[in-house]
């Protein structure tokens, strides 16, 4: 079957694993009104958190992630749904918009928060010019990582079914 793409082997990452204590960050957080500064600590203050890196806006990985996880009613859950992209804020507005999506997105153009989780992406044949590698992170109110899921392959896609289950168990 043609796929109309390569699928590509990712290298190795060091990323942050199940047990350990989520890096906290502080960067603008998107919804479909506003954005302003929050660190990951505010959220998880509240309670467990999904943190969803992605590449960027209007790359079909992205598309298809927020449309299987707003299917999936992953905002009916006990737990703040976030993702986190290199996306500038006002990306992230229309792509909050054009999806229908009810969740935030953190603005991270310098994809430090993904060099902080060990998800980061280079992309092939532009000289430093990095993307987050699609991941997701239960992270439980103390911020300990309870799930991990890190793409070893372009395009990789999570195991809703398993996330899903992870939230369940957290939440």
């Amino acid at each position: 079957m043609d796929l109309g793409f390569d699928v590509v082997d990712l290298p190795e990452t060091d990323h942050v694993a199940e047990g350990e204590t989520a890096p906290d960050f502080v960067r603008p957080l998107v919804n479909d009104e506003f954005w302003e500064d929050v660190a990951l600590s505010d959220l998880t203050a509240d309670g467990p958190v999904v943190l969803v890196f992605y590449t960027m806006d209007g790359a079909f990985p992205a598309t298809y992630m927020w449309n299987e996880l707003r299917d999936r009613d992953f905002d009916d859950y006990d737990a703040t749904v976030v993702g986190l992209s290199i996306s500038t804020p006002y990306e992230h507005k229309t792509l909050i918009e054009e999806r229908g999506m009810s969740f935030d997105l953190f603005s991270d153009p310098k994809n430090e928060v993904a060099e902080q989780y060990g998800v980061v992406n280079d992309l092939d044949g532009m000289a430093g010019i990095s993307e987050p590698r699609p991941a997701t992170f239960v992270i439980d109110g103390d911020r300990t990582v309870q799930y991990a899921w890190v793409a070893q392959e372009w395009p990789d896609f999570p195991d809703y079914d398993a996330l899903e289950a992870a939230v369940e168990d957290v939440v």
